[in-house]
């Protein structure tokens, strides 16, 4: 059974950080892409960031130079810093895991959100 266990949200002013961590369970974690998605009231959910299994990292041009994702293999973890927070950053913060095979078959799990607030 795959479980994606997030935490770290919380309420925090502007300007202030957070730093979101997500444990995998049940999975081969080395081979996945692990990601970060948010989404806020009456929005779509959105990719905030996401790192390969190499290393290679991606964010959404609204957290680029704020936050950062990073993957420890050898704890099944993703964490995601969050630097210089903004109101509009306030949302439930998802925890991602994704595998893409060669066929295009696609295995995607989820953890159950996180809070992250953003207001003084």
């Amino acid at each position: 059974q795959v479980q994606l266990v997030e935490s770290g949200g919380g309420l925090v002013q502007p300007g202030g950080s957070l730093r979101l961590s997500c444990t995998a369970s049940g999975i081969i974690f080395s081979i996945y892409d692990m990601g970060w998605y948010r989404q806020a009231p009456g929005k779509q959910r959105e990719l905030v960031a996401r790192i390969i299994g190499g290393g290679s990292t991606n964010y959404v041009d609204s957290v680029k130079g704020r936050f950062t994702i990073s993957r420890d293999s050898a704890k099944n973890t993703v964490s995601l810093q969050m630097d210089t927070l903004k109101p509009e950053d306030t949302a439930v913060y998802y925890c991602n895991a994704r595998r893409r095979l060669a066929d295009a078959t696609v295995y995607t799990h989820w953890g159950q959100g996180t809070q992250v607030t953003v207001s003084s």
